[in-house]
């Protein structure tokens, strides 16, 4: 049985004329008649009642009926799935992103594809920090990563997705709570709160390079597991604690205040990373939507 039988089937079979079935099908007659005679022979039953003035379904063509319109109903389906696919509307998306400040960026992405693009999953999956994500993305166990890196590899994109700075988070009872601006060299006599320091932690780097370029070395008072735990530890008034605006931006905690650091290198943006020979319609959907939104960066990233 073939699909082409099938459509004169119906055809005939809804029109109750071979005539206007075949004009329907811009066929002409005959050549529609010996398709249902086939389709006849192949079935072992006849399908139709004619003769010169009517044409009626057997019990055997009204059985017929419904699952021919099933089967081109399906053959519809997955021709529009394998279009949408091309298309990038359907598929998955996996997502690795580190740090409390890819949060915002990351619910309003899957938002958008939720809202535009239904047709594609997001797998979602956080890690402490960014080093993994990019090992995740390199051995292929994700799509899709967000993180600040100071080194891309040379067979991953990315691009800059939410511009950042750098502030220093403080005990709102500190001396130094109510400046507008600060430069390093005035927290010399401090004790810090840091991330681990971790190979590829940019936190911790930054730290040890704005220290070194101010002439002191970062008095560590504890090291924290996450930003989350360290910011604790500052309301806390363990220590100070280096951080990113776009963290300052989402905390609440009325015993930490951020002032921004004036000598600070503003080299700690957010950017999107994925694999140079990932070709899949699905993540270039993906992409589309991230790079739409409000404060995704046009800019490129070297590497």
């Amino acid at each position: 049985m073939e699909l082409q039988q099938l459509r004169c089937f119906l055809a005939v079979a809804e029109e109750l004329h071979f005539g206007r079935a075949a004009e329907r099908l811009h066929v002409a007659q005959p050549p529609l008649s010996r398709t249902i005679k086939q389709l006849e022979r192949e079935l072992g039953t006849r399908l139709f009642d004619r003769n010169t003035r009517s044409v009626r379904l057997t019990a055997g063509g009204q059985a017929l009926v419904g699952p021919a319109k099933d089967v081109l109903a399906g053959l519809r389906r997955a021709e529009e799935a394998v279009r949408s696919a091309d298309d990038g509307e359907v598929g998955l998306v996996r997502i690795a992103f580190a740090g409390v400040s890819t949060h915002p960026l990351v619910a309003r992405l899957a938002r958008a594809v939720r809202s535009r693009r239904p047709g594609i999953e997001l797998e979602l999956s956080s890690q402490n920090f960014a080093q993994p994500a990019m090992r995740r993305l390199v051995r292929g166990e994700t799509d899709l990563a967000f993180g600040r890196w100071d080194v891309i590899p040379a067979d991953v994109a990315a691009r800059v997705v939410m511009p950042d700075s750098l502030v220093v988070a403080l005990p709102a009872t500190h001396r130094l709570a109510g400046a507008g601006r600060l430069e390093t060299g005035q927290l010399a006599e401090e004790t810090f709160v840091s991330l681990p320091p971790h190979d590829g932690a940019v936190l911790p780097d930054r730290l040890r390079r704005l220290a070194h370029a101010a002439g002191f070395v970062a008095d560590i008072a504890q090291v924290a597991p996450d930003t989350q735990t360290a910011l604790a530890l500052v309301s806390a008034e363990v220590g100070c604690h280096l951080t990113l605006a776009s963290v300052a931006r989402n905390v609440t905690d009325p015993h930490v205040v951020f002032v921004a650091l004036d000598d600070a290198p503003h080299d700690v943006d957010l950017r999107a990373a994925w694999r140079r020979d990932d070709g899949r319609p699905a993540l270039r959907g993906v992409l589309t939507e991230l790079f739409a939104l409000g404060d995704a960066s046009a800019q490129p990233c070297a590497g």
